[in-house]
């Protein structure tokens, strides 16, 4: 199983200190927000690859990052999106496409937003995607309306199947919310390559679940516990205070 981490986006909402920075790499404590993620990912034995997709901009940096990651055991692969801009952008799904075509991806893979603090282990979602034999989601309760209203938000059967999905719904169908965390199993890979020539959203990589729930059987799993999403400066600085 391949992990792709996609992280090639322009963080606007973190200013100067993004600029001329990936934010995934931004320190919390001794470690960075992406190191601390693959600490745990890097531990999963069916994991074989670590896959950081970047724009053109950032990736000689990524790079270097890379080098110097002694820790990580799997390989890492840095792959250039060839974007230097906000406004050129690719979009996460087609970044996700665009590096599966790149490097002839045929497996399953592990696909996961970089900035994000987790408090639980990825080893579990895999375990979780395993038994069921789908491609899955993660969800988790969410109560206020107006999160809901800014995320994807799942419908789901006693068995966790998932029966429909709505992304930024004005009227929430339910109370689980949808992270930027999934797995796509080798058998519905076809459907990811083709999901944007047939009406798949580009940017949000929720578009592409969204489209992949409509397409073939999906399973969410329920978090077993939080996670910190880092969108802008006061949460950055909210963790580097309290997990630093």
């Amino acid at each position: 199983m391949k992990n792709i981490v996609i992280a090639a986006g322009y963080a606007t909402r973190l200013g100067e200190l993004t600029k001329n920075f990936p934010k995934p790499l931004l320190k919390i404590g001794d470690n960075t927000i992406l190191g601390r993620m693959l600490d745990d990912i890097d531990q999963i034995p069916d994991i074989t690859e670590h896959i950081i997709v970047t724009n053109h901009k950032f990736a000689h940096i990524f790079e270097q990052w890379a080098e110097a990651a002694h820790k990580i055991k799997k390989p890492i692969t840095i792959v250039d999106d060839g974007t230097e801009t906000n406004e050129t952008r690719l979009g996460a799904v087609c970044d996700l496409l665009f590096t599966m075509d790149k490097l002839q991806i045929d497996e399953d893979m592990l696909v996961v937003a970089a900035d994000n603090l987790l408090f639980f282990s990825f080893q579990e979602f895999v375990d979780f995607a395993k038994a069921k034999g789908t491609s899955c989601i993660m969800c988790h309760e969410q109560p206020s309306i107006e999160k809901l209203q800014r995320t994807g938000v799942v419908e789901l059967d006693e068995n966790m199947k998932v029966l429909g999905m709505e992304e930024k719904p004005e009227h929430p169908k339910s109370h689980w919310a949808v992270p930027p965390f999934y797995i796509y199993i080798k058998k519905d890979l076809d459907l990811v390559r083709h999901a944007v020539e047939n009406g798949c959203g580009k940017d949000a990589p929720g578009n592409l679940a969204h489209y992949m729930v409509s397409h073939t059987t999906m399973h969410a799993w329920p978090m077993s516990a939080g996670r910190f999403d880092i969108g802008s400066l006061d949460t950055y600085y909210q963790a580097v205070e309290k997990y630093g």
